[in-house]
């Protein structure tokens, strides 16, 4: 294969069956010039199995990148998944989020330099993750609004991310609320441009690094572009024990500093002080 396009940063821990159904969703990509870095932030063996039986089921190239568990450390995770892309445009989502089939395609189509694109998720109930397979994936249908209501997914303006396009979608991209942020589950942007930042800021454990890092973007000068109604992906379901009020505040005081003093690096980062 030749050199990938774009290189696709997908984190996980821990959690095989999402990860999986993942997975298969970018074996359905119609845009297929890229490579997947699984960002592991500690995983146990059952995760190691799945990437080693899907490297030989899948089309794309699969690298993971994986350090011992302590305790949620996704930044650092991240950065280290930087450093191993191979491409000079990164698209960073999780592993639980499954890309419609022109997902990477609109990420390409759309990117520019001196910008980052924010996508955003549409989040789906428990019974119906559980319920997605293989085939729905591969087929498509678990991305159509038809075929969620019929698993029982309620009406709600929401449901417009999944169908929207032309005119309506850009629209909507226009006049959506929503801060064109970057997104940990949605965005895309130059590898240069990230790594002039110095990626993540490591100090940062659940809640808003990845907005953190967007803010140091914008303070670098570049700008973002929103593509909500654009870039489909579907948010699995599931707890997270790791949320902590003390993390959440701790990163928030943190990205009051990145604002208020226009901080364009971090010392914490890829690159430490």
């Amino acid at each position: 294969m030749q050199n990938p396009e774009i290189s696709i940063i997908i984190s996980t821990y821990n959690s095989e069956a999402w990860l999986e159904k993942v997975m298969w969703s970018y074996e359905a990509q119609t845009f297929k010039n890229f490579e997947m870095v699984i960002a592991d932030d500690g995983s146990k063996q059952p995760t190691f199995d799945l990437i080693e039986k899907m490297k030989s089921l899948v089309s794309y190239p699969i690298h993971h990148v994986w350090h011992e568990d302590n305790g949620f450390q996704k930044s650092q995770i991240l950065n280290k998944a930087i450093l191993a892309c191979n491409a000079d445009y990164i698209l960073m989502s999780d592993g639980d989020c499954m890309a419609r089939a022109d997902y990477v395609a609109v990420h390409m189509a759309k990117r520019e330099k001196g910008y980052f694109l924010s996508g955003g998720y549409f989040m789906l109930p428990m019974a119906i993750s559980e319920s997605i397979t293989k085939a729905d994936i591969l087929s498509q249908d678990c991305f159509q609004l038809a075929w969620l209501k019929s698993k029982g997914l309620k009406s709600s303006f929401k449901n417009n991310k999944l169908t929207a396009s032309g005119l309506k979608e850009q629209i909507l991209n226009a006049v959506t609320p929503t801060n064109a942020s970057w997104n940990g589950h949605n965005a895309s942007g130059w590898k240069a441009d990230i790594l002039a930042i110095n990626g993540f800021d490591e100090r940062m454990q659940y809640g808003g690094q990845d907005r953190e890092l967007g803010e140091r973007l914008f303070n670098y000068g570049v700008k973002s572009k929103q593509i909500r109604y654009s870039a489909v992906c579907l948010h699995l379901d599931h707890p997270r024990g790791y949320k902590t009020q003390d993390s959440i505040d701790k990163n928030l005081a943190i990205r009051a500093t990145t604002k208020s003093e226009n901080l364009k690096w971090t010392d914490y980062g890829i690159k430490k002080a």
